[in-house]
């Protein structure tokens, strides 16, 4: 398979964040232009998308709840069930740090540019990954304090911050369409840049956090590459059942790909703080699984998001070359 040049730049960035980590103020204007540029990126998407769409995406409930239940039901069930691999693969701490992974709520921006990679059903892949981590922000704690034996809870702050960076720039987008949607929609190249460029922030500043903190240098080598195997094999896992559990639950090509990319991720930006509170000194060791599950997501789903968007059923008709004519010899042949 030929190597994309975007996996490329995704490796290229962790390389820069672990030569060249941000720290102190550096790292406040990496998180604010990640924070800045998925603000962008849902104002866009406001400003492209017609209300009707929206809409649409909001009324699809079967898709919601199937994002739903591989998130919050069929993730933790994985997670509880790689107890067995203690201690031969995981430590016990880098056991619970997998586990807590399988209780974070889906990304947003990944799952909304990957699924517009793809051409999938963007409108739904938005409510989907905005709806999970609302659900995330009570189920997450819920369900870590009765898996984790930890009691955990939620702020007023996380809702205002999801709002404030997700909800009011898709609203304001919205607002704005009558004026700016036709100049949006003629420069799709513009919202691909923003689509790449906000992961790579993202992958920048969550890479930068783990090499300041140092919970690099906290685990084996062999550890290590026995945790990496077990999420490789749990990605994997997840990106098979939502694609064709997605088909054998009825769902069209646009929608499975909607499905597949919000089912199968967790979020970093709200892990994070969930583990701060959860997990208290010992929460950078806690996250590391996250954190190179969410790097290998990354990279994994740009490849499949790549490949989708060369399905010959994801180009639209009138993109695709024509049929060559018949002749009328050919013509009267058949007819003959």
């Amino acid at each position: 398979m030929p190597i994309d040049p975007y996996i490329l730049l995704l490796l290229g960035t962790v390389g820069l964040a672990a030569l060249l980590p941000a720290r102190g103020t550096g790292a406040d204007v990496a998180s604010g232009a990640s924070t800045g540029a998925i603000a962008f990126l849902f104002f866009l998407y406001g400003a492209r998308l017609s209300t009707r769409e929206a809409m649409d995406g909001v009324r699809h409930w079967r898709l919601h709840v199937t994002v739903l239940a591989c998130t919050f039901v069929v993730f933790p069930l994985l997670g509880l069930a790689s107890r067995g691999l203690v201690p031969v693969f995981l430590t016990d701490p880098l056991y619970q740090g997998l586990l807590f992974l399988t209780l974070v709520p889906s990304t947003i921006q990944s799952s909304i540019a990957f699924t517009s990679i793809a051409r999938g059903n963007v409108p739904a892949a938005i409510c989907a990954g905005s709806f999970s981590s609302l659900v995330g922000i009570v189920v997450t704690p819920l369900l870590a304090a009765a898996l984790l034996g930890g009691g955990a809870g939620f702020s007023a702050d996380s809702v205002v911050k999801i709002v404030l960076q997700l909800l009011v720039p898709f609203v304001a987008g919205q607002a704005l369409r009558r004026w700016i949607g036709g100049f949006v929609a003629r420069h799709k190249k513009v919202l691909g840049l923003v689509d790449r460029g906000s992961i790579l922030l993202v992958v920048y500043t969550a890479f930068s956090e783990g090499m300041v903190q140092g919970i690099w240098h906290q685990v084996s080598p062999v550890r290590l590459a026995g945790l990496l195997a077990v999420e490789a094999v749990l990605l994997a896992v997840m990106l098979v059942l939502t694609w064709y559990g997605a088909k054998g639950l009825g769902f069209g090509r646009e929608d499975r790909i909607a499905i597949q990319f919000a089912g199968s991720k967790k979020s970093l930006a709200a892990g994070l703080p969930m583990a701060s509170v959860l997990f208290g000194a010992q929460a950078s060791l806690a996250v590391l699984p996250l954190m190179l599950f969410h790097q290998m997501q990354l990279m994994v789903c740009a490849v499949i998001a790549k490949r989708r968007s060369h399905d010959p059923e994801a180009v639209p008709s009138q993109e695709r070359p024509a049929a060559p004519e018949r002749t009328a010899v050919g013509a009267a042949s058949r007819s003959a």
